[in-house]
């Protein structure tokens, strides 16, 4: 006779053992493995599968992206949003995922999908698209929510919900069912933890539920060309619930980021088979939901004043994208026995290096102060082209001197001292002119100021922190420090 049989199943790489472990042998995780009933699987015929096609015989007619009035979310995903694709949303409860979601969904009922081939190809082929698209419905999935409740964020946001058709269901099987029937130009899933496929006596948001209800999304979704959002809890370290084989089943795994009481939500792209990885989009929550922010820069410089002490302007490159984002620095002497670190925004070791290069090589006595380090609007830096801004706003707030209005600064920092130069130059350049800056500080062999004039901004080179400090800070308070 059948039997169940119970195995245990870790929720970090979803290996199985017959037998409970403290650590996985896999991952390397202590206290990952779950105890998980399985069903014994009934045999089937083989499958013959696809037959094998050549490359160069393969089309890209069924791959064009469907580009959605939402820029930030187009550039997150690489331009729009391939068909068949499997995309994940995680983020924390009450971040905005099911906003997000429902206004991708209503976006998508009043489009058609949009090629990346030649204009005049697009213009010939735009009246075939749009009678082709007619009446095909987008589809919203809720395991969370009733219709009334969707119904009444759906009037929050503005949505009219025309050629948008709810369904609340748990049941994946039901779910497909529908689906086949109704041949919808998108699906959202919200959540895959709520779902369940019938025959499996694992519980709905369980490790083998999760795993194996995705599998069923993916493949269907592989099959008819019908891209698929699936929305994912988080566990209280910030990963995405469930195994992590989750995340390498999906083809695009997004993460929604921002503090708690701030307006501001940052989509950051974690994974993209489609397209570049570490794209962010920003995006700020009104009372209609999610609205896009074109110009991010302006908002994470908005109340700096001129003579900030403390502060230094960093160019970072969020993927393709440079933003200006401020750097806020705080010493003062501690007192406690031990001087703490504290980091928000950049990472906690990285602040300790720079700490103690501008301690050894600088000549800062920093071994008794207390050094706190803020990225202004909740976002996180995590390049090494911060170093050289983030050791600037130490210094400054050290010597209580500001630095230049107008100054722009970026560089690695490295053990001895030196600065090391950056990649994509150009393109930081170019947004720290667009805002109007008029001088940046950059990693070389000292020739002198350099003008720009494409770029209306002059170039200031150090070959280490020691000569960068004496450029912006030479003039400012010479007590604390002997350079």
């Amino acid at each position: 006779m059948n039997k169940h049989r119970t195995i245990f199943v870790c929720k970090n790489c979803g290996r199985e053992s017959p037998k409970w472990l403290g650590r996985c042998a896999d991952c390397g995780e202590w206290n990952t493995l779950v105890e998980t009933t399985v069903a014994p699987q009934a045999s089937s015929p083989p499958r013959t599968g696809n037959a094998p096609q050549e490359l160069a015989q393969v089309s890209l007619a069924s791959v064009s992206r469907i580009a959605l009035p939402l820029g930030e979310f187009n550039r997150v995903l690489g331009g729009g949003i391939v068909p068949g694709s499997l995309v994940l949303i995680g983020g924390d409860p009450g971040i905005g995922k099911s906003t997000l979601m429902l206004q991708v969904a209503s976006l998508a009922t009043q489009l058609t999908q949009s090629t990346q081939e030649t204009p005049q190809t697009q213009r010939t082929q735009r009246t075939q698209e749009t009678q082709q698209t007619q009446g095909t419905p987008v589809v919203y999935v809720s395991g969370e929510e009733s219709l009334g409740q969707i119904k009444l964020r759906a009037e929050r946001l503005g949505v009219t919900g025309k050629g948008l058709f709810l369904l609340s269901e748990t049941n994946l099987e039901g779910i497909l069912s529908r689906l086949a029937e109704m041949s919808p130009r998108l699906v959202v899933i919200d959540s895959i933890q709520t779902m369940y496929q019938e025959g499996s006596p694992a519980a709905p948001g369980s490790l083998l539920q999760v795993r194996e209800c995705t599998l069923r999304l993916m493949r269907w979704a592989k099959e008819s060309g019908v891209p698929v959002l699936i929305a994912g809890h988080v566990t209280k370290d910030g990963a995405i619930a469930g195994p992590r084989v989750l995340e390498h089943m999906v083809d695009v795994v997004l993460y929604m980021e921002g503090e708690s009481g701030s307006a501001y939500r940052i989509l950051r792209g974690v994974k993209n088979r489609f397209g570049s990885t570490n794209e962010v989009g920003v995006f700020e929550m009104q009372g209609q939901g999610l609205v896009e922010v074109s110009n991010p820069s302006q908002v994470f410089l908005a109340g700096r004043g001129e003579q900030s002490i403390g502060s230094a302007i960093i160019p970072v490159m969020e993927g393709t994208r440079p933003l200006l984002v401020e750097v806020q620095a705080l010493t003062t002497p501690t007192i406690f026995g031990t001087p703490r670190r504290t980091a928000n925004g950049v990472d906690f070791n990285r602040l300790v290096l720079l700490a103690a290069v501008l301690s050894k090589r600088v000549g800062l006595a920093l071994g008794n102060q207390d050094i706190i380090v803020n990225v202004v609007g909740g976002f996180k830096v995590d390049e090494p082209a911060a170093d050289l801004g983030i050791a600037l706003a130490i210094a400054s707030s050290f010597r209580e001197s500001p630095l230049e209005p107008g100054l722009v600064v970026m560089g690695e920092v490295g053990l001895s001292g030196e600065l090391r130069p950056v990649p994509q130059l150009e393109r930081r350049l170019e947004e720290a002119a667009r805002l109007g800056f008029k001088k940046c500080l950059v990693p070389g062999r000292k020739t002198g100021i350099e003008i720009v004039t494409e770029k209306k901004i002059e170039i200031v080179r150090a070959e280490s922190l020691r000569e960068a400090m004496r450029v912006v800070l030479g003039h400012g308070s010479q007590s604390k420090a002997q350079d």
